[in-house]
């Protein structure tokens, strides 16, 4: 398992940059008395609230109190998911931040966690100018995450845009079935399985279903399996040495010509010459 990296940047604040392979330790922290800002980059996370899930999807994120949410109260939406974390000590926020902005973990936490589960925000043009230095590759990377982060903590401090009302609310048992659909069609890539007949499996309007496939994923069912099937697909290619019918077969495709078109129409390349590579 690849393990959290996190960086201190002040006292009482660190970052890690996070995936659908390490998310989950955060959680188990033993100190839950910290707020965390979660900067979603790819993929979607959802936060069960009550008894629905609030998703959200890249450039947004979310603040919360980490002893607010366990284990099966969140969960990763994409295999792809990754994340900018970072972590705010409320037991130990004190002199760096304090001696520049004049905000201590107390006022912090009245304006981002009083009251309030999770606080959505929906990204916009002054949040990506802020969290996109976090992807800076140079030698002053350390000295602008340090400069963003206060941005940013002020800009949050300051800002009356904070939503309470959540986007991308669904139902924890609809948001359970579209997992369930997910799972089941990643496992069995080597076979069609059409909308209406997991419709009929699962109890679901066909509609119904493709609509919130498309909220929770960001795509299309068949774009998103297609993304998968050609995926796996190229990773075939390059490790094994099945031949392509072998390989065409093993992602759902029942001729080797039909498998080549799709494989150019989403790689630009034939499997053969991707193969060469």
């Amino acid at each position: 398992m690849q393990l959290v990296q996190y960086n201190l940047l002040f006292d009482g604040i660190k970052i890690a940059y996070l995936s659908s392979e390490n998310y989950n330790q955060i959680i188990n922290q033993e100190d839950d008395n910290i707020l965390i800002i979660t900067y979603c980059y790819s993929g979607k996370i959802a936060w069960k609230i009550k008894n629905n899930y609030v998703c959200i999807g890249p450039k947004d994120f979310a603040i919360y109190l980490l002893k607010n949410f366990k284990n099966k109260d969140i969960k990763l939406l994409n295999d792809s998911f990754e994340a900018l974390c970072f972590f705010i000590n409320l037991n130990t926020f004190t002199n760096d931040i304090h001696n520049i902005l004049d905000i201590n973990s107390s006022s912090l936490y009245n304006k981002l966690c009083k009251d309030k589960p999770l606080c959505f925000f929906a990204g916009n043009e002054k949040t990506e100018n802020i969290f996109q230095y976090f992807y800076l590759k140079n030698e002053t990377t350390l000295s602008y995450q340090k400069i963003k982060t206060i941005e940013l903590i002020l800009y949050l401090y300051n800002t009356n845009e904070l939503s309470k009302t959540y986007q991308n609310e669904y139902q924890a048992e609809q948001i359970e079935i579209i997992r369930q659909i997910h799972d089941q069609l990643i496992n069995n890539l080597d076979k069609r399985i059409t909308i209406e007949e997991l419709s009929k499996q699962y109890l679901i309007n066909p509609t119904t279903l493709k609509t919130l496939f498309k909220s929770v994923y960001g795509t299309s069912l068949a774009a998103h399996i297609k993304e998968h099937r050609m995926n796996h697909a190229a990773k075939l290619l390059l490790e094994t040495n099945k031949s392509i019918a072998e390989i065409a077969y093993t992602v759902g495709y029942d001729t080797q010509s039909k498998f080549s078109i799709a494989f150019k129409d989403y790689f630009k390349v034939l499997p053969k010459e991707y193969r060469k590579k």
